[in-house]
């Protein structure tokens, strides 16, 4: 097996054993701000269901006017040549769609295992995807699921034989297991330049690179291929790292989160020093301060209604309920929180979403102008979240006619995505062309 990327005609980056971390990615070379490291296309992509007809099942390319698959009339493709490309993969659904009709429903994860399954089959040997790290060779964490976790597990292999039949042959029930813990550990989220989700995908080159809150890399993606860009000045011997995680949150909330899914505590910089955490954290400056005691309880508040919300949006809530939920969480936090506290930031973006979806335009705004500042000391330098929070901006002035507020939104925006997507990416060029339509 090569253990090294060459980019150029030179190797530019190599597997090694990490100290601590196990395997990682280091570079043979500097890399400057905003230059790529390396692209991976993807091992195996689904199309998330919502943007079924605005995104091509293949490609991700999107377009207006797809052509619809002739037979379960819910799969969307460019052209002939994409509808041939993914049928191998396709034909795992179409005709169980057709089937199930309204039923069919597994979920992302058991659509992308089942892709998997069959495209072992189907290839082999190693692929243009897997030049450093192969799929056998993910970490599934069995060890260390918990029950629930183990349970939801067997529930989706459930799905998986429920859904899919007629054109997979299954290993046996242990090795489905350690598929699907391998999948939850190392798979993506496709999104969109406003961080809208398209689509689950497996990038085994991507998932070399170990986690750092205070990341040299960022992933991002054109199509279906990541692209790997460097926002810090990278030296020969450094190790590549990415984030896992939304980099918002204190360094005890990012913890848990890289414990619950990753199983694994972070030892970078920014968690050492929790250098960040009071600027993430601050409360109000009253007469009479809140005590610590109070503090924990509106941090432990604050951590369960987010919880609560995100399980409120996976069921049929009426949109105002759900914005009163975030109304009525901020009104209660903003007596101990300063705007600007990650919670607060956390609960104004989710009423930004609910105002967005309800088409309240001038309610999204407000949101959007309270958390762009506190969003760009928050995050790091070149954030994708910054980025696409600058971009629903300038989309919400330019709609409502604010054109030199619009203008401004808009190049703030680019100026992150040029060096995060490169200045080519077609999502680059659609907003200067929006810059220009107006």
């Amino acid at each position: 097996m090569c253990c090294e990327l060459w980019l150029a005609g030179s190797p530019a980056l190599e597997r090694f054993q990490s100290p601590g971390k196990g395997r990682g990615l280091r570079a043979l070379r500097r890399f400057a701000v905003g230059e790529l490291l390396f692209s991976c296309p993807a091992y195996t992509c689904v199309l998330t269901v919502n943007e079924r007809g605005n995104h091509c099942e293949c490609c991700f390319a999107r377009k207006e006017g797809l052509s619809r698959c002739g037979r379960c009339k819910q799969a969307f493709y460019c052209n002939v040549e994409c509808q041939k490309q993914d049928w191998p993969l396709h034909k795992l659904e179409c005709s169980a769609m057709c089937v199930f009709g309204q039923n069919w429903n597994p979920s992302e994860t058991v659509r992308l295992t089942a892709r998997i399954i069959a495209k072992q089959k189907t290839h082999p040997g190693r692929t243009e995807s897997e030049k450093l790290l192969s799929i056998t060779e993910f970490e599934s964490h069995l060890d260390k699921l918990d029950n629930e976790k183990r349970e939801l597990i067997q529930n989706d292999i459930s799905a998986l034989h429920h859904f899919y039949s007629k054109h997979i042959e299954y290993p046996d029930n242990a090795a489905l297991v350690v598929l699907f813990g391998q999948v939850n550990c190392n798979g993506f989220t496709i999104e969109d330049e406003e961080l809208s989700h398209l689509g689950s995908a497996i990038f085994p080159d991507v998932a070399l690179m170990n986690h750092s809150c205070c990341p040299n890399v960022i992933v991002t993606y054109k199509g279906t291929v990541a692209e790997v860009r460097a926002v810090q000045e990278i030296e020969a011997g450094d190790e590549i790292f990415t984030s896992y995680i939304d980099l918002l949150y204190p360094t005890e909330d990012r913890n848990d989160r890289l414990r619950d899914s990753y199983f694994f505590t972070c030892d970078c910089r920014e968690c050492i020093t929790k250098k960040k955490d009071k600027d993430k954290l601050e409360i109000r400056k009253l007469n009479e301060p809140p005590s610590a005691e109070a503090v924990r309880d509106m941090i432990k508040y604050a951590r369960n209604v987010i919880e609560e919300f995100r399980r409120a949006k996976h069921y049929k809530y009426i949109l105002c309920e759900l914005l009163e939920v975030c109304e009525l969480s901020l009104d209660k936090m903003g007596a101990v929180f300063v705007e600007s506290n990650v919670y607060m930031l956390h609960m104004m973006y989710q009423a930004m979403g609910v105002c967005l979806y309800m088409q309240d335009w001038e309610g999204a705004l407000r949101y959007g102008q309270k958390i762009i500042k506190p969003y760009s000391k928050h995050y790091p330098l070149y954030s994708l979240n910054v980025a696409s929070m600058w971009l629903k901006l300038g989309r919400l002035y330019m709609g409502l006619e604010n054109r030199p507020a619009g203008v401004k939104a808009l190049k703030k925006a680019i100026a992150i995505m040029e060096i995060a997507h490169g200045k080519d990416h077609p999502y680059v060029i659609e907003i200067k062309k929006e810059l220009e339509a107006h």
